[in-house]
């Protein structure tokens, strides 16, 4: 294991933060509280605490707009205009969802091009009912189907590869991207969890400049970094078991800001974590990406 200089950023007792999500442009990082169907912006540099947007339904994964927000919703693909005004504008519906039972909305990200890929979470976390998705030009296709939890969803610096895990099978894949198009190849499997003897699942991930994929592994405790071969490179023991997700930030995209979950905890997990559901940051050794801007 690597050592680092992990912090506790933001100390907020969430049950399931995730997607953390770095605008350039507005020097803002945002990210969403899934249960309470919270969205968090914070300005490091500027805000003591983050600004909070309450929805009225759980929130899988933000993406950046021109206008400000995209959300995929537990029933739906919605455009939240920033400052935001209380409304949201339906971009696409879940064709998972139902009240009682239905698939929620997942991880997910914005390609080069603007689409915004995301997947769902089978409701009982074990079935391969969830899909894949591509939201492009008002369109959502179905991309993938026989899905328990779509994860991890990054791409190549040089647009070609398009990185995705079911974290059900502690399997990360690599498809071949086509960025005009959006089309993708063959799956390969590019890391295999168990072949490693890594703990946990693969959640959500980032890719550095120099085509890393950063991963952090939700039951594992760890941040772990995989070269462009798949090889593991380096590992970081995390202060609590349940990490979500990883994304580069900061005004040189060389933080690395890391949210959590307390959803699995009991009260003496608590305890014992009292990290978890914070909102973690580290130094990077190299930069990030800048996020791209969906077109939605």
């Amino acid at each position: 294991m690597t050592e680092a200089r992990i912090e506790v950023a933001l100390a907020l007792g969430m049950s399931l933060g995730e997607s953390p999500l770095w605008s350039v442009a507005r020097q803002t990082l945002y990210w969403v509280d899934i249960n309470r169907g919270v969205i968090y912006a914070w300005r490091p540099d500027h805000d003591e605490a983050p600004t909070r947007i309450e929805l009225d339904e759980k929130v899988g994964c933000l993406a950046l707009c021109e206008a400000g927000l995209l959300a995929a919703t537990a029933s739906g693909i919605v455009r939240l205009r920033l400052p935001f005004d209380g409304r949201t504008e339906r971009l696409a519906d879940n064709p998972e969802w139902r009240e009682e039972g239905g698939n929620r909305f997942n991880d997910g990200r914005c390609d080069a091009h603007g689409r915004l890929w995301v997947g769902t979470i089978a409701a009982d976390e074990q079935s391969p009912t969830a899909a894949l998705y591509c939201l492009d030009q008002g369109q959502l296709v179905p991309r993938r189907s026989g899905i328990g939890i779509s994860n991890g969803l990054a791409f190549s610096p040089d647009g070609h590869w398009l990185y995705h895990t079911d974290s059900l099978t502690r399997r990360i894949l690599r498809y071949p991207f086509d960025v005009a198009s959006g089309g993708t190849g063959v799956a390969e499997t590019w890391v295999d969890l168990e072949a490693l003897g890594l703990p946990g699942v693969p959640d959500g991930a980032a890719v550095d400049s120099e085509g890393h994929y950063w991963s952090v592994l939700y039951g594992g405790g760890q941040l772990v970094r995989f070269s462009p071969d798949g090889e593991l490179v380096a590992g970081v023991e995390l202060p609590c078991p349940h990490p979500t997700m990883v994304a580069f930030g900061g005004a040189d995209l060389q933080t690395l800001y890391i949210t959590t979950a307390t959803q699995h905890l009991d009260a003496e997990g608590k305890a014992r974590w009292p990290a978890a559901g914070g909102l973690l940051r580290m130094p990077a050794p190299v930069a990030g990406l800048e996020e791209p801007v969906g077109r939605g």
